[in-house]
């Protein structure tokens, strides 16, 4: 089982005047010398370096303390995760699964060798506990690919301890600065390697690099580029959410889930920009993606919800294990959903669905349209899904309750979200009204949604009545559960038109 460790660092340029004094650091009692450590690692990457563009590192290391595999995957600026697995010949299943979204049938090689002499320093406070390492890396670079040079450079490194506050790292850096020392340019040590060792020695030429990922216009400024930022910000998302979905992360299934269903709405809305003929089918392999990912979704919802509500009921209102079979219920679900996922995100048809969004990013099916002012085409597409949800809510409303007015009330939910997506899409360019109109539809979007949560746990509420029932144990608990969550559907319902004039006079765009 691969271990996991969140890793908050910061890394500075150093000369030969070495570590500047840490010991006046506020609150730093302690500068400890921990000694002197060789290091030896060697990085992989793809022959088009895919997981440096992604900022993502894979290396084999040996020397220090941990020793092994390590893969870093960005969190956020200066926040990384570092998965680790213990030292083989090859690589490690399970890391290369974690780099699958970047990497896909490309091979996995060595691209750069870095060794280093790490020089330790433990920040400790006045009790003896760790509040950063800090070390003086001198590192030898070579650049293992046909053609490769080699670099030395030295940097200081400041690595926050584990659940230590990172306003330290503020406090440190101060100093630093204070003594002539400034951040580094690179945001690793293997960007800085791959971007030094890419001229030869003694050559004029510097080596051909392919990236995997187009860049993104400069400014948007036609309706083109305003969609095509929001898809290209989809795609960008599934393939960052791939390794935490794949590493059963909190809510990670979920982003994922929402970034499908953004690019799918997109191509929906702004039918007049990119070429439905192109689109379409890639919205239909989005929805499989999405339907995919909703077996796992589902049951979180589901489980999260009945969990919920089994709490808040009287003890005297429990009868027979129900808090038992939910447990089951939900482990059952989870782990042959999990395997199914990871099926999924391994299968040739998500890969090429990778392929296929890297392709229409790079080169969008582009209509007429697309040239045209947001003003005139984004407004257009936002009026006409918000026509489309105001139509559905109202016969939702008129409808008698029951299964008709629970499949309005869906229906409605789904163009919801449509709209609010198109709405996203068109805040930028667009300002006040499409950012106003967004957060109507969040709003709507959520009160909808209560009321088909409420559907979908009176569906696992039967299942699970009629389970027990069979077993011999009491179906009362799960008749109260039925009652209580009719009753929610109610209240929603009656909120309904009241949000509704809201909206209705709200809207602008």
């Amino acid at each position: 089982m691969a271990d996991t460790k969140r890793e908050i660092e910061r890394k500075y340029e150093s000369d030969e005047s070495g570590l500047p004094d840490l010991t006046g650091v506020a609150g730093v009692k302690a500068v400890i010398d921990k000694g002197v450590a060789q290091l030896d690692a060697v990085y992989y990457d793809t022959a088009d370096e895919r997981l440096a563009a992604a900022s993502m590192t894979l290396r084999r290391r040996t020397g220090g303390s941990d020793a092994g595999w390590h893969l870093k995957v960005p969190v956020a600026p200066g926040v990384r995760d570092e998965i680790r697995e213990p030292l083989s010949d090859t690589v490690p299943r399970s890391l290369a699964a974690l780099t699958r979204s970047r990497v896909r049938e490309a091979e996995l090689r060595p691209v750069v060798r870095l060794r280093s002499d790490r020089d330790v320093r433990h920040l400790v406070d006045a009790e003896g506990k760790l509040l950063a390492e800090v070390s003086v890396d001198a590192v030898h670079a070579e650049r293992l690919t046909e053609g490769g040079g080699t670099v030395q450079w030295t940097e200081i490194e400041v690595e926050l301890a584990d659940d230590g506050d990172p306003d330290f790292l503020d406090t440190v850096e101060k100093r630093l600065r204070k003594a002539g020392v400034r951040p580094s340019a690179s945001a690793s040590k293997l960007a800085r390697a791959l971007q030094e060792t890419s001229r030869p020695s003694g050559s004029g030429k510097k080596k051909r690099k392919a990236p995997p990922l187009p860049e993104e216009p400069a400014v948007p400024v036609t309706a083109g580029d305003h969609v095509l930022a929001y898809v290209r910000a989809q795609r960008d998302a599934i393939l960052e959410l791939d390794p935490a979905v794949r590493q059963d992360a909190y809510d990670s299934v979920h982003r994922m889930r929402v970034a499908t269903r953004r690019m799918r709405s997109t191509f929906r809305s702004y039918g007049k920009v990119l070429d439905r003929g192109v689109t379409g089918p890639i919205g239909e392999e989005l929805r499989w993606l999405a339907g995919e990912l909703g077996v796992d979704r589902d049951r979180e919802v589901m489980t999260e919800r009945l969990t919920t509500v089994l709490g808040e009921l009287p003890r005297t209102l429990v009868s027979g294990p129900v808090r038992t079979r939910l447990r089951t219920w939900a482990k059952a679900r989870h782990g042959g959903s999990r395997r199914r996922l990871i099926g999924v995100l391994d299968s040739k048809r998500y890969l090429a669905l990778l392929d296929t969004l890297d392709a229409v990013a790079a080169d969008p099916p582009l209509l007429k349209d697309a040239g045209g002012t947001p003003e005139k085409v984004i407004a257009k597409a936002v009026r006409k899904d918000f026509g489309k949800v105001s139509a559905l809510v109202e016969e939702a409303i008129e409808a008698p309750p029951g299964a008709d007015r629970d499949l309005a009330l869906h229906e409605a939910r789904k163009k919801a979200k449509r709209t609010r997506y198109a709405a996203e899409a068109a805040t930028p360019a667009l300002g006040t009204p499409a950012r106003a109109l967004a957060k109507s539809m969040k709003s709507l979007t959520s009160l909808l949604g209560e009321h088909q949560d409420s559907v979908m746990v009176r569906e696992t509420l039967r299942e699970l009545s009629a389970v027990a029932h069979a077993a011999g144990e009491s179906s009362f608990t799960y008749g109260v559960l039925y009652g209580r969550e009719e009753q929610r559907a109610a209240a929603v319902e009656a909120a309904l038109p009241e949000m509704w004039r809201e909206i209705g006079a709200e809207t602008a765009v």
